[in-house]
């Protein structure tokens, strides 16, 4: 039974010395820039509830309408900046698809993420 035993932990610190581990990689968003106070710059918030409720400057949405509404107000306010605002259980799935949606629509900076510390 020892030699099994001995042949087994062997095997066992073989191939953990031999794994490779990948690499997960982070979710690109940038703080947002700090303001002098002078130039007032123009938001759009983007909320999502911990049950996927969508809202864009306070318009309940669906998920998949997301970068529809994102380009809307792009047209709108041409230099707006995106708030993803999320609570704290909200699903990182349906945060990476507003962040696709406004990096598809056009905003490659300027999309900054907020936790929500209210319900």
């Amino acid at each position: 039974m020892t030699p099994k035993l001995d042949i087994v932990f062997i095997l066992l610190i073989f191939f953990i010395v031999t794994s490779s581990f990948a690499v997960e990689d982070a979710i690109g968003i940038e703080a947002p820039a700090p303001t002098d106070g002078g130039d007032a710059t123009q938001a759009m918030l983007i909320r999502v509830t911990e049950e996927g409720l969508v809202s864009i400057n306070g318009r309940y949405t669906d998920i998949g309408a997301v970068r529809a509404n994102i380009e809307r107000v792009k047209a709108e306010m041409p230099k707006a900046m995106i708030v993803v605002e999320v609570m704290p259980k909200t699903r990182v799935g349906a945060i990476a698809l507003i962040r696709d949606a406004a990096y598809d629509a056009g905003y490659v900076e300027g999309v900054s993420l907020m936790l929500s510390r209210t319900d």
